[in-house]
Formats: C-alpha cells, sequence, structure tokens
C-alpha cells in the first residue's frame, strides 16, 4: 500500500517539490567556495561536459548553481542524463528550479539513445551533464559512455565534485552523500581530460581518476574547514563574496554530432 502511495503521480510531485525546497534551503544557509573555476571559463560560451560520481547526485543541483553564478553561462540549462525509473523522474522534477533539464535515458534499454540526445545538445552548444557510475554502480566504476560522448563530439570532460562540511551518508550502494543546512561547501572542477576519437577506452581511467581526485579534494577541504586548497592543486579558487577570475584557453574542437 505504501509502495504504490508513493509512486503515484501527485505523491511525487509533492517529494520533488520538498526536496527542491529543502536544496534551496541548504543553498541559502551554505557559504560556498568553487575551486577550479580557471578550468571551466574556457568553456562557458560553448559545449561542455560535466561529470562526476553518482555519489555526489544531490549535492550536483547546487555545483552547478554555483558554477552558473561564477561562470556566467547566459541562461544555458545544463542537460543531466537520469534513469526512466520513477527516482529519476522525481529527480528531475527537484533539480529543474536550478537551471537542469533532464535527458530520460536506461542503462540497460535508453543509453545509446540517451548519449544520442546529449550528443546533439553538446553541437548546439549546451551542457551535458554525466554520473558515468549511475544508476546502479558499481560505486566509482565509471561505465564506457562518458568517454564515448567526448570522442564523438571533440568536448573535454570536466571533472567535478561537490561537498560539504555539514552532510550525511546512505547506506545506498554508492553512500550517496546528503547535504545539510548550515555548513561550508565546496564544488571542486577539475582539469578537463581531452579525449581523441579513437582512443574513448584510453582515456576512460583517466576520467574515472580524475573525478575520484576531484572528490578528495572537496571532501578535503570540507573536513579542513579552513576551505585553503592543497598547493599546486586546482588554484583558482572564489568564495561567496569574491567575484570574477580568469583562466587559460583550452583548445579543442568540437565535432559535428552523427
Amino acid at each position: 500500500m505504501a509502495k504504490r502511495l508513493i509512486r503515484h503521480p501527485a505523491v511525487q510531485g509533492m517529494l520533488a517539490r520538498l526536496v527542491a525546497f529543502y536544496l534551496r534551503l541548504v543553498w541559502a544557509t551554505t557559504r560556498w567556495t568553487l575551486v577550479g573555476e580557471d578550468h571551466a571559463r574556457p568553456f562557458a560560451g560553448g559545449p561542455m561536459i560535466l561529470a562526476f560520481w553518482h555519489e555526489r547526485l544531490p549535492l550536483a543541483a547546487l555545483g552547478w548553481r554555483l558554477l552558473g553564478r561564477r561562470v556566467p553561462q547566459g541562461g544555458r540549462r545544463a542537460q543531466v542524463l537520469i534513469s526512466r525509473h520513477r527516482d529519476g523522474r522525481l529527480i528531475a522534477a527537484a533539480v529543474r528550479p536550478f537551471g537542469i533539464d533532464v535527458v530520460h535515458a536506461s542503462s540497460s534499454k535508453g543509453g545509446a539513445a540517451g548519449l544520442r540526445g546529449l550528443a546533439r545538445i553538446l553541437s548546439g552548444g549546451g551542457v551535458a551533464v554525466i554520473t558515468p557510475d549511475g544508476p546502479r554502480g558499481p560505486a566509482r566504476v565509471a561505465a564506457p559512455g562518458v568517454a564515448q560522448l567526448a570522442a564523438l563530439t571533440g568536448v573535454p570532460v570536466l571533472p567535478c565534485a561537490v561537498a560539504s562540511t555539514r552532510m550525511r551518508l546512505a547506506r545506498s550502494w554508492d553512500r550517496m552523500r546528503f547535504p545539510l543546512p548550515f555548513g561550508r561547501g565546496f564544488a571542486v572542477v577539475g582539469a578537463p581530460v581531452v579525449v581523441a576519437r579513437d582512443q574513448a577506452a584510453e582515456a576512460l581511467p583517466r576520467i574515472a581518476a580524475a573525478l575520484t581526485a576531484a572528490c578528495e579534494t572537496a571532501d578535503r577541504l570540507a573536513t579542513v574547514g579552513g576551505g585553503e586548497p592543497p598547493p599546486n592543486h586546482l588554484p583558482s579558487v572564489v568564495t561567496e563574496k569574491v567575484e570574477g577570475g580568469s583562466g587559460g584557453e583550452v583548445p579543442f574542437s568540437p565535432r559535428p554530432s552523427p
């Protein structure tokens, strides 16, 4: 009975509104710091692939909002690949107020179609967001789709992670991180990973390592709490009250979508 009730569209809509309200509360009561802004800035006017591990899904919407504030995106919205499962639909409704739309797909049935959809978005200069180990894991083991997308489109992958000084770990397969209000948040953007057209398989371990490194950096900042990045690592830091920074160019030539 309870499961049927939760599946009801009206209940799903209510839950999505509650999640969105909670995320807005976390956003408003957290002091945010962006690390690695220079890595994202060269992509502000063109196609962008953002990747993060599934464990950071509840924090991803907040990270995108922060990135959009520090590196203006011209009003464009991110497009994230999410399962067609009802949980995916709930997440889609919850993150919509944060400038994120959804490309629905399934790792078993619709993954290829979802990647083609993201490729079309990138060919139009959009932002594609992907969780390489979602939706079922194993945790921090990247499926080939993210590297294939980068190889197909010629757009480098920006490895991302978000952490907070106040968050809880779920007992899920990926130990999903849930942020709490009144903390300090750290969003990390790593150096872009360029994938040659015929080297998707070779690039996949580099992408996975970069994603894990971004998580470790964000977690270390949140654990230390002082907000200072490790020496010689992701040097561009923008805090809540600081605007700007400029970055160097990252050469790449987006390939036309097939």
